[in-house]
């Protein structure tokens, strides 16, 4: 029996050991992982601390060079900064003013700069044939502005200035470019009708002077008669050279035949579809039988 419990206290004295080991282990364990968390939090500390150093510096530097920024400009008056704006976006303007003028040379733009901005000369042509040229003398400030022109006073000159002139330069000389062109077309037509056709008139050419209501009286030889027809033609877009209303009647009586009619409504197609001289070029050339293949 006091072997029994002699065991006994001897399992009891061993197992408290190993319990005592255990808890031993366990705090050296936890106190080197102690050690180690406050050496990494030395480092962290020390890493921040070198950071805010760093940000201190960087901002005593950024401060000492906004001092030199706004010193520098102090120096400078308004007026001086203003005006050397002014003269780089004036240069900027010339600079695309240039660009301009070399791209548009074969499109009949063509000008030349000048003391105060720059002079454009628009050539006008019809058919291939060259008709007029037109200036327009500009001044490169904020804003931009005509100084001088040769526009007829019809075109909508200043409408198309101020739709695109501050805006979209580029645009401005197309837009110019194709009302001059359109009236130039316009005008060719009406003169070569009264000079190179001017048997076929019976009486005289009225029209205004944008060339965009023209009416006339005029003879054809159908089925050996002479018939005497009036027409009354209307440009309304001022950018084309075919008119958008066409009346052709017939004078002298109320009531046309058949055939006649059919020529009348004949001769409309072809003023809506076909310049004024080739309309008269089909008249002279097959008579009374009009030349329908001009008709498109």
């Amino acid at each position: 029996m006091e072997w029994a419990n002699d065991g006994k206290s001897k399992g009891g004295v061993l197992a408290h050991l190993e319990r005592l080991e255990i808890q031993v282990n366990r705090s050296r364990k936890n106190s080197e992982d102690l050690q180690r968390a406050q050496a990494v939090e030395g480092a962290l500390r020390t890493k921040i601390h070198k950071l805010r150093c760093l940000r201190d510096e960087l901002r005593a530097e950024a401060k000492q060079r906004q001092a030199r920024i706004k010193a520098s400009a102090a120096n400078v008056e308004p007026d001086q900064t203003l005006e050397i704006s002014e003269q780089e976006v004036a240069e900027r303007r010339r600079e695309n003013v240039k660009a301009i003028l070399r791209a548009y040379r074969f499109t009949g733009l063509s000008g030349k700069l000048t003391s105060r901005g720059f002079c454009v000369c628009i050539s006008t042509a019809f058919e291939g044939n060259l008709l007029d040229s037109y200036f327009v003398d500009l001044v490169i400030q904020k804003p931009l502005r005509i100084h001088h022109h040769s526009i007829p006073v019809f075109i909508p000159l200043e409408e198309i200035s101020a739709k695109y002139l501050q805006t979209n330069i580029q645009h401005f000389l197309f837009c110019l470019c194709e009302y001059l062109n359109a009236y130039a077309g316009r005008k060719y037509q009406a003169d070569r009708l009264q000079s190179d056709f001017a048997a076929f008139l019976a009486g005289p050419l009225r029209r205004n002077s944008l060339c965009n209501l023209l009416s006339f009286t005029y003879k054809v030889e159908l089925q050996g008669q002479s018939v005497p027809f009036c027409a009354r033609l209307r440009y309304k877009d001022l950018t084309t050279t075919l008119p958008t209303d066409v009346t052709v009647t017939y004078q002298g009586t109320d009531a046309l035949s058949p055939s006649w009619e059919e020529q009348r409504a004949s001769h409309e197609n072809l003023f809506f579809s076909k310049p004024l001289h080739q309309v008269f070029t089909s008249f002279a050339r097959k008579g009374e039988k009009l030349d329908m293949s001009l008709v498109s």
